[in-house]
């Protein structure tokens, strides 16, 4: 009995989606997403998500559709549409030379910022960190039997992207850290071990390797926040969602909330 409700209730919730989806795609955009907007997302983020999924599906370029599309099938990405919509925001907003991921899995986000450079017209230098391995942790569970790192070199090469500085590591073995301090970073994306002591850990070397005006972005951090996730989202995990309450306002303004992905920039 409890599998047959637990059955019926993820048909039912599949079915709420898509119904939603559908109608969101059809609605015209309810207000601009430019810069001057961003605080809205920190004021009612429910409301900008929201948005930022009739965007995506009413003005995000094609290109960028496909490539998400691409990544949904067969399971190569994670994520949610509007996430999308916040990294072509981020990025024709603050056009940055480099990139760092961690926690890469099979290069949905690296590969995008890679493209949207290349779309822009700029350079990115593109970098990503992750044990390219099933390695989960408390809340995460990954397939076995899958090669990451060729995959995610795979999916660059669909999209005719240049390759990018992968280093096969944890984000706090030795090389990994060197490798965040090696640079000012201008965007970094905090995606790997959503355990608080490890994330903790990639908040405080990435904060510290940031350009001034630079953009951290962390992940499964909306818990605490007002956002309240519609039937096609999550609201996040426990310990990303600590550490960004911890996060010193006196050397990073929180700038803008997609969901559960929250971006934070470095003062000047």
């Amino acid at each position: 009995m409890k599998s047959l409700r637990g059955f019926l209730k993820g048909r039912w919730q599949r079915a709420a989606r898509a119904r939603l989806i559908r109608r969101l795609a059809r609605e015209p955009a309810r207000f601009s997403l430019d810069r001057a907007n961003w605080e809205r997302s920190l004021r009612d983020p429910t409301e900008f998500y929201l948005e930022c999924l009739r965007f995506f599906y009413r003005q995000l370029p094609e290109k960028l559709r496909a490539h998400r599309a691409w990544f949904q099938a067969g399971g190569r990405g994670f994520g949610e549409d509007p996430f999308h919509t916040m990294w072509f925001l981020l990025f024709r907003e603050f056009k940055p030379a480099n990139f760092l991921e961690i926690g890469v899995f099979r290069g949905q986000t690296t590969s995008l910022a890679a493209l949207l450079a290349r779309e822009g017209g700029w350079n990115c230098a593109v970098h990503g960190i992750s044990p390219f391995t099933p390695a989960g942790d408390s809340v995460s569970m990954y397939q076995p039997g899958i090669d990451y790192y060729a995959d995610t070199v795979a999916n660059f090469e669909h999209f005719q992207l240049q390759r990018p500085s992968l280093l096969r590591a944890y984000s706090t073995d030795p090389e990994a850290v060197r490798l965040i301090g090696s640079q000012q970073w201008c965007v970094t994306y905090i995606d790997g071990n959503h355990d608080y002591e490890i994330a903790r850990k990639d908040w405080e070397a990435c904060s510290q390797a940031m350009k001034p005006g630079g953009v951290i972005v962390l992940d499964d951090s909306g818990l605490n926040t007002a956002y309240r996730p519609p039937p096609m989202a999550t609201g996040g995990h426990p310990g990303p969602s600590r550490l960004a309450q911890e996060i010193d306002r006196s050397v990073f303004t929180e700038i803008l909330q997609v969901g559960h992905n929250r971006a934070f920039q470095k003062k000047d």
